[in-house]
């Protein structure tokens, strides 16, 4: 048997094909977890498919894998597809999340809950995990109800609140960041960018490392649980990220406006809900990767004119 290298920790991931989810999956698998993904409309052939609003379903496949940590980055995060489905995302980041945490306990898993600094309402940062919540929009409502559903199901559960992620896409809509890349690089039109909600952009590999970190302590230490904020530290309007972009790929950046005055359409966003994360730091957990380094990272592949590729990669 000694000779068979296959690792004894067992990971399950689920949203394994988002963005964050792939990250995730990738942490554990090359740092000698045995990890499995799941996802719904894009898991096969790669990871398992898995209805989360399936309980049977579920419990079959926490039985089966029997994993000695799960990490849910399934979830509906876009804030303004919960206002118009408010049904099918409380669905998902509600009752799937409560239903998880409870067959987590039953294996005994350690469960990582990823939610949102959207559960605060941007008028006092930054924030502490004790602090008290108060989401301006629907998605952060449903995200915080999901945190509460998982600590009632599961004392011994972790949530872990992230802001804005960004990272290796397989499409520029994946990250409310990569999203402006086309904005940048079309210099012909104007674009408007907004310049007045304060956000802390962060790389999904970060969040990952953070994930991997909080689950190896926990394996040491039962007492690591309960709620944890990990984030980037530069604070950047979405007007700042593009411009920075720009930059880093040395596009011009004058065509972009910034736009100061709160937005009026979609979901309400909070100002600025700077996570604090000195819990997780004196953990001795956490990494951070420059936005301009990650970003050129994410993005080099989408650039239109691919001179410029030959130029800064060869």
């Amino acid at each position: 048997q000694e000779d068979v290298d296959i690792p004894s920790r067992r990971v399950l991931i689920t949203g394994a094909t988002g963005l964050l989810g792939r990250a995730v999956f990738k942490e554990f698998n090359e740092n000698n977890w045995n990890a499995v993904g799941c996802g719904y409309r894009r898991a096969q052939p790669r990871f398992e498919q898995i209805n989360l609003l399936d309980s049977v379903a579920v419990h079959d496949i926490i039985h089966d894998f029997q994993p000695h940590v799960i990490v849910h980055c399934a979830a509906e995060r876009r804030p303004d597809v919960v206002e118009s489905q408010p049904d099918a995302a409380s669905q998902l980041n509600v009752a799937a999340s409560g239903n998880l945490a409870k067959e987590a306990a039953g294996v005994g898993a350690f469960l990582i809950y990823i939610s949102t600094d959207y559960v605060f309402d941007g008028t006092s940062p930054p924030y502490k995990e004790t602090d008290v919540p108060n989401p301006l929009n629907l998605y952060g409502k449903t995200k915080l109800d999901g945190e509460k559903a998982v600590l009632e199901n599961n004392e011994d559960a972790a949530v872990l609140r992230i802001p804005v992620l960004y990272g290796e896409v397989e499409r520029l809509e994946e990250s409310a960041v990569t999203v402006m890349f086309d904005k940048v690089q079309f210099s012909n039109k104007s674009a408007n960018m907004d310049h007045w909600q304060q956000r802390f952009p962060t790389n999904v590999k970060d969040v990952a490392t953070v994930c991997r970190q909080l689950a190896e302590k926990r394996m040491q230490d039962p007492s690591v649980k309960g709620t944890f904020h990990w984030s980037g530290n530069e604070q950047m309007t979405k007007y700042e990220m593009a411009c920075a972009i720009a930059d880093a790929f040395n596009l011009p950046s004058s065509h972009l406006r910034p736009i100061t005055d709160c937005p009026v359409v979609g979901a309400l966003r909070p100002r600025n809900a700077q996570l604090d994360c000195s819990r997780l730091e004196m953990l001795g957990i956490g990494q951070r990767t420059p936005f301009r380094a990650g970003i050129k990272e994410s993005l080099w592949p989408f650039l239109v004119d691919k001179r410029w590729r030959q130029t800064v990669f060869h």
